[in-house]
């Protein structure tokens, strides 16, 4: 990335006590704060994958959140995969 306000996304994967404890909402509110797109999502596994598109600095606002989560969740680990934006998301939402 040439500079801090390049478009960016952001495969985000989070491990922990992170499901039923309301942290995809956490999550959508955070990125919606932060003018991303994209969702978060619980996966079978136990984690939840986080998709976020926009503004590099902004994606790495939102990670630093995901790093803590709501009151209730225990975050182990989290890990990123940075990519090329695809714009294919319009808005920050739960998918199912």
């Amino acid at each position: 990335m040439s500079h801090a306000e390049d478009i960016s996304s952001a495969t985000i994967l989070v491990k922990g006590k992170v499901q039923g404890v309301y942290f995809r909402r956490f999550t959508v509110e955070r990125a919606q704060k932060l003018n991303l797109a994209g969702f978060a999502q619980n996966l079978p596994d136990g984690r939840v994958r986080v998709f976020a598109e926009g503004k590099a600095t902004s994606i790495q606002k939102l990670i630093d959140f995901l790093h803590i989560g709501p009151a209730l969740a225990d975050v182990e680990n989290v890990s990123v995969e940075w990519a090329e934006p695809t714009s294919e998301y319009s808005d920050f939402s739960i998918k199912r």
